[in-house]
């Protein structure tokens, strides 16, 4: 066989699903009853090991890097060949679902192993990569793996503490790492050919389409911030309601107005109250003081900056009239990721040639794709989430879209080559 030819294999989504629901039990998860596998846990350093197994099974060559991401490689035609990395997270939320992140992890070995056991040598390597902290769920930095190997910088992280005390420091040496050696997870641009990372959707988009799978043209930008109120804290039954400062119910009409901001706004733009807290807190006395996290969403870079001045003109307007103080801190920007328009075109003619219909969506949740679009050429693939459930140990996902998933992959490796321009040989069989 000269060329490559149509890589069919029946039960590679089956497979890919039925290792994330074992990685979803003892000892892969540190709570019992669900799942909870925090970077570097026990439960975290287990399925590690076992992943390490699967991708040896499967034809690959496996290292941990200094920031704790798995990494199996399928040398390519000639040793040495830059590489496609196919990955996602293998980390979860407290009380999490089986298919965030794990899904994208099992269907790159799931992909190998279907080049690995006919021979087939890409004119590229193929690496899988399982980052262990994406979701930020034991430290407070989220996404330190791909960070660290997109080569972003972290600054001083050794002394961040989870919540028993233990420092990164401490986790990272319990699992044989040396936080000092971090920046040494870096890899060189002209060894990285492109990035994929297949996910689940995480909201109800295609399922509402009776879509099974979709391309994502970006990833949404952040804007995270707190407006703090000042009131005047007042006894309850003494103070007229016409002679108040009352912080929350100023905050509350805050949060009213962000809403009917949003809905004013485009389709893919989002804001989020999440959370809200008074003081003093108590039943018979005016709020003197209120805070509350404010959190918008869009993959359109000027319309986060234009919805980031409204929200502070709106909040000004209300304080202004209702005679509280207020102030914006914690202020935190994370700028849209866009995917590569190739690679998207790639993946929509894959999911054409299975027949499903075409949809590109762009990603609200953070991924750890978010790192890689500035770095290297980067496409991200949705499946359906039945429910739109997801961070829930409710989530799930349907074996023939996962299946469906495993062929799309397939044909975008497949044909990488003439849609980067790749000038070498046609994969080799040896």
């Amino acid at each position: 066989m000269n060329k490559l030819e149509r890589i069919v294999e029946h039960d590679a989504g089956a497979r890919a699903v039925r290792r994330c629901e074992e990685l979803g039990c003892e000892p892969y998860s540190d709570m019992r009853g669900g799942l909870f596998r925090p970077y570097l846990g026990a439960a975290h350093k287990a399925a590690m090991a076992t992943l390490r197994g699967w991708m040896h099974d499967a034809g690959m060559s496996v290292r941990t890097d200094p920031a704790g991401t798995v990494i199996g490689r399928y040398e390519g035609a000639e040793a040495n060949a830059p590489a496609l990395l196919i990955g996602s997270h293998i980390d979860s939320v407290w009380n999490g679902g089986f298919y965030d992140g794990a899904l994208g992890v099992m269907l790159g070995v799931e992909c190998v192993a279907a080049f690995a056991s006919r021979g087939i040598r890409l004119p590229f390597a193929l690496e899988v990569v399982a980052f262990g902290d994406e979701e930020g769920s034991r430290f407070p930095l989220s996404m330190l793996g791909s960070r660290a190997m997109a080569g972003k910088a972290v600054g001083d992280v050794s002394q961040m503490r989870d919540r028993t005390g233990a420092t990164l420091h401490e986790a990272m040496r319990g699992a044989g790492l040396d936080v000092g050696r971090m920046g040494e997870a870096r890899r060189n641009r002209q060894d990285i050919l492109a990035y994929l990372e297949a996910h689940i959707e995480q909201g109800p988009v295609l399922e509402h389409a009776d879509a099974p799978l979709a391309a994502v043209s970006a990833i949404a930008g952040i804007q995270r911030f707190y407006v703090r109120v000042q009131g005047q804290a007042g006894h309850a039954g003494t103070v007229p309601l016409s002679m108040r400062r009352d912080a929350l119910a100023a905050a509350c009409e805050m949060v009213l107005g962000i809403e009917a901001l949003a809905r004013a706004h485009v389709d893919d733009f989002v804001a989020t109250v999440g959370k809200i807290e008074a003081h003093p807190g108590a039943v018979n006395v005016i709020p003197g003081s209120a805070s509350l996290s404010v959190e918008i969403r869009s993959a359109d870079a000027q319309c986060l900056e234009r919805a980031f001045l409204q929200v502070k003109d709106l909040v000004g307007g209300i304080a202004g009239r209702r005679h509280v103080g207020w102030e914006v801190q914690d202020h935190q920007t994370f700028a849209p990721a866009p995917c590569d328009g190739r690679l998207v075109d790639l993946l929509r003619s894959g999911i054409r040639a299975e027949g499903m219909p075409e949809h590109v969506l762009v990603s609200g949740a953070g991924h750890d794709a978010m790192m890689m679009t500035d770095w290297v050429p980067t496409a991200m693939l949705f499946l359906r989430s039945p429910g739109g459930i997801s961070h829930h140990p409710d989530e799930s996902v349907i074996v023939a879209d996962v299946q469906a998933a495993f062929a799309v992959m397939v044909n975008f490796i497949t044909r990488l080559p003439e849609v980067l321009d790749i000038s070498a040989r046609q994969g080799t069989v040896v």
